[in-house]
């Protein structure tokens, strides 16, 4: 009776033994995995930072493209009417840049990080 209760206690300080390492293991992973969110976290902000600054210069061409077809509209000629289809085109381009800029902002947003 003396032995096999000195065999569950050897069992039981392996197993608990074991436990410890798992243990030690599980942490030492886990405080990886923290350090690896933190900093994917750190570059989507960063990122999404540097997005909407973008979205902001792209609203700014869009601006500068409708300013420069409101003067074209003015003058007479075909090649003013050729420009102001060129700068259509582009300003056009540049809105669906934003649009889908905006679309990553908002997703970005969508995970809870501030933008």
């Amino acid at each position: 009776m003396f032995d096999r209760a000195e065999k569950k206690v050897s069992e039981l300080g392996q197993s608990v033994s074991v436990a410890k390492k798992e243990d030690a293991k599980l942490l030492e992973r886990a405080s990886f995995a923290e350090q690896d969110m933190q900093n994917g976290l750190q570059r989507l902000i960063k990122s999404g930072s540097e997005i909407r600054k973008l979205a902001n210069s792209v609203y700014k061409i869009e601006c500068q493209a409708e300013d420069l077809m409101a003067g074209l509209r003015q003058v007479p000629g075909r090649e003013a009417i050729q420009l102001r289809s060129e700068v259509a085109s582009m300003a056009d381009t540049a809105k669906q840049q934003r649009i889908t800029l905006q679309k990553r902002i908002l997703k970005i947003s969508e995970l809870g990080v501030s933008v």
